[in-house]
């Protein structure tokens, strides 16, 4: 699991650099941290009606191809483009891991009191 986003990583920041006619990730990295952040905004919205849709068990849900197959679709752009975001901001999809790493075995209770 983790090589394909180690790939992607290495894709995303060589994609900082690129020319925009050439790539939808460096036209993303032009147009800046705004554009980038209402795409991710976009995503997560669509995500939830993907996720609150897939609740719905009528048939015409089913056969429009919604359901789960749409909230593992979203889901993927919404991971896409926060990577697109760590990447424009310096960061690294490791430096995320390493935090919930950092929360593993912790109480979410306990760890929620400590941010003050």
């Amino acid at each position: 699991m983790s090589d394909i986003i180690q790939r992607l990583t290495e894709i995303l920041n060589s994609r900082r650099e690129a020319d925009p006619d050439s790539s939808y990730v460096a036209q993303l990295h032009k147009k800046g941290l705004d554009h980038i952040l209402k795409k991710v905004g976009e995503e997560s919205a669509e995500v939830l009606i993907a996720a609150k849709a897939s609740e719905r068990d009528d048939a015409l849900h089913q056969v429009q191809g919604k359901g789960l197959d749409a909230v593992v679709y979203e889901t993927a752009d919404l991971w896409f483009h926060t990577m697109v975001m760590l990447s424009h901001l310096g960061l690294e999809p490791a430096d995320v891991l390493n935090e919930l790493d950092r929360r593993f075995g912790l109480s979410g209770i306990d760890e929620k009191a400590s941010r003050g």
